[in-house]
C-alpha cells in the first residue's frame, strides 16, 4: 500500500502522519504542495496538521488553491482515499471536499490537550478498528476547531451516517459536538484530533494505532 503525505509550508505534522502510515507497513511518498500530481499508484492520502501558509485569510484557505490540491481533488472523485488531520480537515473543507467550515474555538483560545471520542459511523475503512460507540483518546492541539455547518448540513450528515467521531465533553464549541466527518462516498474522512500522535505508548496513548491499522488493512485486501 502507498501513502502520499503532503506537505505545505507551516505543515508541522507531516513527519509524524509519514511515520504512523510506515508504522502499520505503508510505502509513503512524500509530495510538496507546488506538485502538480500523484505519484503513481497511491492508495491514500494524508493531509497533516499545521498552521499552513501561516493560517492567513481563513486557516485552509490558501493550501485549498495549492497545485496539488487539484490532484487530491480528482483522486477523491475517482473513489480515492484522502485523511485529513487538524488542519488538513480545514484544507479538505476549504477545497470543497467535505462539507462545513472550522470556525474559532467558542472559548477564543488553542486548546492542547487529549480528549475522549465517541466513535459514531459505520461502514467506514477509517473507523473499523475500533467499535461503534467506543470510547477512544486522542489529543488535539488547534484554535480553529469549532465545527460549524447549517442546519440543513448537520441533518443530511446525521441522516447519512457521516459523522465520524464525536466529542464526549465538547472542548471547541462545535456544533452536535462533530470532530469529524466524512465524504458521500465515505472514503474522504476529516477530523480535528491526532490519531498519528497517539499510535505508540511512549506518546502517552495508542488509540490512534486502530485508525491506520484499520484503513491500512482495508486497501491492502482491494
Amino acid at each position: 500500500m502507498r501513502a502520499a503525505v503532503i506537505t505545505f509550508p507551516g505543515s508541522n505534522c507531516d513527519r509524524d502522519l509519514a511515520c504512523a502510515f510506515a508504522a502499520l507497513g505503508a510505502e509513503v511518498v512524500r509530495v510538496w504542495h507546488k506538485d502538480t500530481a500523484l505519484p503513481a499508484g497511491i492508495d491514500i492520502v494524508g493531509i497533516p496538521g499545521g498552521f499552513s501558509y501561516g493560517d492567513y485569510l481563513r486557516c485552509g484557505a490558501i493550501a485549498a488553491q495549492a497545485p496539488i490540491m487539484r490532484a487530491v481533488a480528482g483522486f477523491a472523485a475517482g473513489g480515492g482515499y484522502v485523511l485529513g488531520i487538524c488542519n488538513g480537515f480545514q484544507v479538505l473543507t476549504e477545497s470543497g471536499l467535505l462539507p462545513g467550515a472550522l470556525m474559532r474555538n467558542a472559548g477564543l483560545k488553542f486548546i492542547c490537550r487529549s480528549v475522549d471520542l465517541r466513535v459514531e459511523a459505520h461502514d467506514c475503512a477509517f473507523l473499523a478498528g475500533w467499535d461503534h460507540g467506543a470510547i477512544v483518546s486522542l489529543p488535539i492541539a488547534h484554535h480553529d476547531g469549532n465545527y460549524t455547518a447549517d442546519d440543513a448540513t448537520l441533518a443530511r450528515l446525521r441522516a447519512e451516517d457521516r459523522v465520524a467521531l464525536r466529542y464526549v465533553s465538547n472542548p471547541n464549541g462545535s456544533c452536535d459536538d462533530i470532530a469529524g466527518v466524512l465524504s458521500e462516498n465515505r472514503r474522504v474522512l476529516g477530523m480535528m484530533p491526532h490519531p498519528e500522535r497517539a499510535i505508540d505508548p511512549a506518546q502517552g496513548g495508542a488509540d490512534g494505532r486502530a485508525l491506520f491499522a484499520a484503513v491500512c488493512e482495508s486497501l491492502l485486501s482491494v
